[in-house]
């Protein structure tokens, strides 16, 4: 019979030397795994002695415990009646009527979404959501710059019919956007990346899931109709094994997930002060310790991003990792955060392993200043437009508005990705708030498409966009391309 403690013994393990926390009603003595924890040893200490469930649930998939702590950390149960409710007065104050929410359908935009969010999730959630690098120009050029482009609408076209479907690498899905991948969905919501496969399905829209989901893959596609598209996203770790073994799980799920998705904008974490600033803070006002005492100190305190790089790999290459990745998994390679036309041209080349590559700089989250996908796409039109007939190009960051998707297709992307949208839809409104945001997408980008007279994605081109005032800003150097060999015209 598992042994019972009182709240009042658990929380007298409160130090580095003798450190027990509460998880789901069990008390763990966390003490030896304090060096080892991904996040930092401050994480686990500003909730040592403590319930730490509310704070560990909407981070870790089910199953972490037992892969990091030994059997015999599992010390026994606390009693339900010594425990103080920290929550108590949210609870009261949502009972009185407090938490009331304007109906969704009243929300008209993404940007309605993202403020009706922001006042309902944890600010520690928010702040991760939220922020960017340094000054965040990354971030707010991502969605100016779709600003920029003008739209050419031809009149006399017969619009009654408007078919958004299109196909990403040989899968039909209903519309041209998909929700690209974004860590930890479950501070927004208890519905995590499950609801947001739920309300995607009701659009036939592919999801790529995070490789830091607050789900387990298995947990995210459960019940998910017949030909419902998933990716899984990767970041390889220092520690190869770890990715072996996700690649292997991945590919006993390959009637669902379909690709995988290797993140390369990211190989270090971009400095987020607001998500840092944050967790310094603890989140609800608490102080937080500033690094983890020699143990693996953490920039700026270390934000919800900084805890989740902690591990990830940064020697990848062109050389070694494609091929490690053939000898792991035969599924198609989806490269994201590819920023200028001569990385492009080289993921063409390594075609057909590598099936599509996603334009990104990681929604500004990663290096300030660096280009928008729109540049990119600019770019590859220029130097190399050869790339568009080789392999997919996708692009996501910035996205807010119906005419975005429209003009990024019409620059030649095959797919668009939404990041933070899902997340706050999710907070805004779970399940049903991540419907919205697809709804309101949908019926914008449909309402683009026939203004202009393009009955289907296919019609989309060039044609239709004005982007002679963002042409003037790409780059504009020596292409810095071999194009000597198979890609070479005879000139005849």
């Amino acid at each position: 019979m598992a042994k019972v403690f009182d709240a009042a013994e658990v929380a007298s393990h409160n130090t580095r030397d003798s450190c027990w926390v509460i998880l789901y009603g069990d008390v763990y003595d966390v003490t030896d795994f304090i060096p080892a924890h991904p996040g930092g040893s401050s994480v686990i200490l500003k909730l040592a002695g403590r319930d730490a469930t509310a704070d560990y649930d909407p981070v870790h998939p089910p199953g972490t415990l037992e892969e990091n702590l030994k059997p015999e950390a599992k010390l026994g149960r606390v009693d339900p009646d010594s425990l103080v409710q920290r929550d108590a007065p949210a609870v009261e104050a949502a009972a009185d009527g407090a938490d009331a929410r304007p109906p969704l359908g009243s929300l008209l935009n993404l940007d309605e979404i993202e403020d009706e969010a922001t006042k309902r999730i944890p600010q520690r959630a928010w702040a991760y959501y939220f922020s960017a690098s340094d000054d965040l120009c990354s971030k707010r050029f991502n969605s100016s710059v779709y600003r920029d482009i003008l739209l050419r609408p031809r009149v006399f076209v017969d619009c009654t019919a408007c078919d958004l479907s299109t196909s990403v690498l040989g899968n039909r899905v209903g519309v041209p956007f998909f929700i690209a991948p974004a860590a930890m969905a479950r501070l927004a919501h208890p519905a995590g990346e499950h609801g947001m496969a739920k309300a995607a399905a009701r659009f036939a829209a592919m999801q790529v899931v995070s490789n830091n989901a607050s789900m387990t893959p298995e947990q995210v596609v459960e019940g998910a109709p017949p030909g419902q598209v998933f990716g899984w996203q990767l970041y390889v770790q220092n520690d190869r094994d770890k990715s072996v073994a996700m690649l292997r799980r991945i590919n006993a799920m390959r009637d669902r997930f379909k690709f995988i998705c290797l993140t390369l904008d990211a190989p270090v974490p971009g400095k987020r002060e607001l998500d840092e600033k944050t967790s310094l803070e603890g989140g609800n006002g608490a102080t937080a310790a500033v690094g983890d005492g020699g143990d693996g100190m953490r920039p700026g305190g270390g934000g919800v991003g900084q805890q989740l790089f902690f591990g990830t790999a940064c020697d990848l290459t062109w050389a070694t990792t494609l091929p490690w990745l053939a000898q792991h998994t035969d599924l198609p390679i989806v490269l994201k955060g590819l920023q200028t036309h001569q990385d492009a041209y080289l993921a063409a080349q390594h075609a057909p392993q590598v099936k599509a590559m996603i334009l990104s700089n990681h929604g500004g989250r990663a290096m300030d200043t660096a280009p928008p996908a729109v540049h990119t796409l600019l770019e590859i039109r220029k130097y190399c437009p050869e790339v568009f007939g080789k392999i997919e190009v996708w692009v996501d960051g910035g996205i807010k508005r119906g005419t975005d998707v429209v003009k990024a297709l019409c620059l030649g992307a095959t797919a668009v990705g939404l990041g933070r949208a899902p997340l706050f839809g999710l907070g805004a409104g779970g399940q049903a708030g991540v419907e919205r945001v697809f709804e309101i997408l949908e019926a914008e980008t449909a309402t683009c498409m026939r203004l202009l007279g393009a009955k289907n994605i296919p019609e989309l081109g060039p044609r239709f966009i004005n982007s002679r005032r963002v042409e003037r800003d790409i780059y504009d150097g020596d292409p810095g391309l071999d194009k000597r060999g198979l890609w070479t015209k005879a000139r005849l």
